[in-house]
């Protein structure tokens, strides 16, 4: 399983090296689960370039998110995930700050089905993310987020796992 997920970075990077100068910024992100695992997420982001329900209170809009994001236990440590989501995006305002709330349901793929004492079952898991934040003119971004792993019960156990971050975006 290791020997398969790291030819799944490998592949994701050299693949990536092309896609990177379409990206519209970087994401880094700093969490925490509930039993004190930490987790450092590295992500690059491709905006939709499209609008929805346009009005006075503002837009929707959204992006695509592929992300690399390294689990560091106090009882072990070497769990990695790779994750791909697509993230749905509500600005309110028109200025030059801009609140937003997001929400989005994709894939990942961890290196080990187990963090903590938590068993996913397999290797493969939904993320599903709600967050709130702020946008700055120039692309910057700094928010809240909470995401949730698990396998969606097609395979036993589901234990699941939530983590909690502060992330920062940078345009490129």
């Amino acid at each position: 399983m290791k020997r398969l997920f790291c030819m799944a970075v490998l592949s994701a990077f050299f693949a990536g090296q092309s896609a990177l100068a379409q990206a519209d910024g970087v994401e880094f992100s700093v969490g925490q689960t509930g039993e004190s695992t930490m987790t450092y997420r590295l992500g690059v982001q491709f905006d939709w370039d499209k609008s929805w329900l346009e009005s006075d209170i503002g837009r929707l809009t959204g992006y695509w998110d592929a992300a690399y994001t390294y689990w560091d236990g106090k009882d072990y440590s070497d769990n990695h995930s790779l994750s791909f989501s697509p993230v749905l995006v509500y600005e309110f305002g028109h200025g030059s700050v801009k609140p937003y709330v997001e929400a989005g349901i994709g894939v990942s793929v961890f290196s080990n089905s187990y963090v903590e004492d938590r068993k996913f079952g397999s290797a493969f898991n939904f993320e599903d993310r709600i967050g709130l934040g702020l946008r700055f003119a120039g692309g910057h971004e700094v928010g809240l987020r909470a995401t949730h792993y698990s396998n969606a019960g097609i395979k036993q156990p589901n234990d699941g796992i939530e983590t909690y971050a502060l992330h920062y975006k940078m345009p490129f």
